[in-house]
């Protein structure tokens, strides 16, 4: 299954419902995620870990 896909069908999911109070939870979980991920590998580690 493509990413593409994915989103379609969570979007879809989103609208059907009415659950449109979930996608800023959403993009917070993955942009979080990504800051996290990416973290690891850089000087700026020790910075971002003492935010959480």
């Amino acid at each position: 299954m493509s990413k593409t896909a994915i989103l379609k069908e969570l979007w879809g999911f989103l609208k059907v419902r009415k659950r449109f109070w979930l996608a800023p939870i959403i993009i917070i979980l993955v942009l979080l995620s990504f800051l996290v991920i990416f973290a690891q590998s850089s000087a700026v580690a020790p910075f971002i870990y003492t935010l959480f």
